[in-house]
């Protein structure tokens, strides 16, 4: 079950992450329609993915994915504009991650 949902946060971040890019490639860098397009597309699956976590509960897969997106995008960004994070950020999205850890995968009582 956890290492579903972990998929799903990976899957969930190349979606919005990669159609946040394209739309940015398409408006930013000029590359036109298709890239916007596309973008789109990828966003909207975003959507899709996030309601294929195995918890009920909106609030808290949003919240998670917060983080999980945090250290997605600076990996994004190193590999796809060449992008170095500094100290702080590398930090900044460590916490984040215990942040999802803690919220989505610490023990509940019924």
């Amino acid at each position: 079950m956890v290492a579903r949902s972990m998929l799903l946060f990976v899957l969930a971040a190349l979606a919005e992450i990669g159609g946040a890019w394209l739309v940015w490639q398409g408006v930013r860098e000029q590359r036109g329609l298709l890239w916007i397009g596309a973008g789109v597309i990828a966003l909207g699956a975003y959507g899709f993915v996030a309601t294929l976590q195995p918890d009920a509960n909106f609030g808290r897969i949003l919240a998670a994915y917060g983080g999980v997106f945090v250290a997605g995008s600076l990996l994004w960004g190193m590999v796809m504009d060449g992008f170095r994070p500094d100290r702080y950020d590398v930090v900044g999205a460590l916490v984040c991650l215990v942040g999802v850890g803690i919220i989505m995968y610490s023990p509940r009582a019924g």
